[in-house]
């Protein structure tokens, strides 16, 4: 991988960090407990609840990106950064570009 392509898909993880934890934050407001005396009708507290089981199932997503894309911007300096880590092929740039967190190429990660 070039200094360029390093340099660009770093700035890209960091725009993706920012980007997560405003989202996190939106989600964490989202998932605060529903009050049981609440002006909810039946229907629409069962509403508030679903929704709540939905952003919180969003928000552990985005914690683990989250979390995934600040372990991929520590070892981006690495040598060995962009090498697939099950077949050590170099894994294509775009791919890094659309799913930063990516440690393995598509042939591995379809394999699992």
């Amino acid at each position: 991988m070039s200094d360029s392509e390093r340099d660009q898909l770093r700035k890209h993880i960091l725009g993706e960090i920012d980007d997560l934890k405003f989202d996190i934050t939106e989600l964490e407001e989202a998932t605060q407990p529903i009050a049981p005396d609440g002006a909810y009708g039946r229907l629409s507290r069962m509403d508030a609840i679903n929704s709540k089981s939905v952003n919180e199932a969003a928000l552990r997503s985005a914690r683990a990106r989250l979390s995934q894309l600040g372990q991929r911007l520590e070892d981006i300096d690495n040598a060995e950064f962009g090498l697939c880590v099950r077949c050590k092929q170099r894994i294509p740039f775009a791919r890094l570009m659309f799913m930063p967190e990516s440690d393995r190429c598509v042939a591995c990660a379809d394999k699992k």
